[in-house]
């Protein structure tokens, strides 16, 4: 079992990256947050877990230990593939997730595209008390409200992205929008995979209009 990487950083998609191994690159696909974490060029650690399909093997990389646990666990509840359990955690920090299921807010949990709110039900019932008590380490940060009209279009490979995740496109407009406009005002400037972590967080942060 594959259980971690560390190499050269090769590629980073929105969606995954590759690392070097011994000379041989390794695919994986992540959330946002570890996306993040990467820089072309440069060494690059992740933890990963390697799910098991008829047709396909698929490797997928985290930030730290504690993301994988989560993503294992959300693979026990019924009804959460391994791309659901991703999603979740691309909306959701691991500590944001807990604090969810703990006070059993289905809302929050359909933030998540594709989880309704039967789904919801399930993954609270299901995950309980499995995923462990909070860090402390979560990484949500206020996000910006709404957008002022700027006129300037919303990066299109992040909304592109979102709306592959599941989103509509005018919300997955206003969350870019919303996002770089708050990162202007601070002078900042967002790599994509960063943009789309914040857009992610934004979103999670129940702002959809």
């Amino acid at each position: 079992m594959i259980a971690s990487l560390r190499g050269t950083v090769l590629d980073i998609s929105l969606t995954g990256a590759v690392i070097e191994v011994g000379g041989v690159g390794m695919a994986f696909q992540a959330t946002p947050t570890t996306l993040a974490g990467l820089r072309v060029g440069e060494e690059g650690t992740v933890h990963t877990e390697l799910v098991v399909r008829e047709d396909a093997l698929t490797l997928f990389g985290f930030a730290d230990a504690d993301e994988r646990q989560c993503f294992r666990v959300l693979l026990g509840a019924k009804g959460v593939g391994a791309k659901l359990a991703l999603a979740i955690l691309a909306v959701h920090t691991p500590d944001a997730l807990r604090r969810a299921i703990a006070s059993q807010d289905v809302a929050a949990l359909k933030r998540v595209p594709g989880l309704g709110p039967k789904g919801a039900q399930r993954v609270i019932i299901d995950v309980g008390d499995k995923l462990g008590p909070l860090t402390g380490q979560d990484l949500a940060a206020e996000m910006p409200q709404a957008p002022a009209e700027t006129g300037e279009e919303a990066n299109p490979d992040v909304v592109a992205a979102l709306v592959q995740l599941g989103w509509n496109e005018a919300t997955a407009r206003q969350a870019v929008g919303a996002v770089e406009s708050g990162a202007q005002e601070q002078g900042e400037a967002l790599s994509v995979p960063e943009l789309l972590r914040a857009s992610l967080r934004w979103l999670g942060g129940g702002h959809r209009g």
